[in-house]
């Protein structure tokens, strides 16, 4: 799989290379700002872009505007943006219009290599991966302005946190220490309330519920 990275920070530019070399990945070009990100990309035609937000020439979020750029340009490219920052503003631009082959990581959560490799294929396979703390974001601000979502109960709110995260029903069920009945109970109600169409397909669940909350 062949993978275009952004970092300026020369250390984690390199760190987050042999990461991915080490985990299978073909690293075609590993740049240090968005102009180089972009040209890289345009050279290499990568599957998967993996690139910080703040960076060079402008160091704002040139990164994200690059992001955006290449999904504009190469749909059919993944882009994960790092990021030690939580900015519902960037998961919303990010997520507009498909929210596929897209994710949104925080670098200082990141504990679990095994788990961030997983993320990177779940991503180029179509899927998002958006961090926890994104998405307890967005619930957060959906709250404030959608009355269907006040409207969950608290359990609930957890419930279609995890399916935010692309978790399934079994893993849900596991963490929140209730039946997986129970947590397609949950789902049912929370659909409704949304206004959602039920869908069997786990992806495309996730999508609309994550549609949902950066809409």
């Amino acid at each position: 799989m062949r993978v275009v990275i952004g970092e300026d920070d020369l250390l984690l530019r390199q760190g987050v290379t042999a990461v991915l070399v080490d985990g299978g990945f073909d690293v075609a070009a590993s740049v240090g700002d968005a102009d180089a990100l972009l040209g890289a990309v345009e050279l290499h035609r990568p599957e998967l872009v993996v690139t910080d937000i703040r960076m060079p020439p402008g160091n704002a979020d040139d990164g994200l505007a690059a992001a955006l750029r290449i999904r504009a340009r190469h749909p059919g490219t993944a882009v994960v943006v790092l990021s030690q920052y939580v900015q519902r503003r960037y998961a919303t631009e990010l997520l507009a219009g498909t929210p596929a082959r897209v994710g949104y990581l925080l670098k200082q959560r990141i504990s679990d290599l095994d788990s961030f490799l997983g993320a990177l294929r779940a991503v180029v396979d179509g899927g998002t991966a958006i961090d926890p703390e994104v998405i307890e974001v967005m619930v957060h601000r959906a709250r404030m302005v959608d009355g269907r979502i006040a409207h969950l109960t608290p359990r609930q709110r957890e419930v279609l946190a995890l399916i935010a995260e692309g978790r399934s029903n079994s893993w849900i069920a596991e963490h929140l220490v209730i039946s997986e009945k129970a947590v397609v109970q949950h789902t049912s109600h929370i659909y409704d309330a949304l206004g959602i169409p039920v869908d069997a397909n786990d992806h495309r669940r996730v999508l609309a519920v994550v549609r949902y909350l950066a809409g």
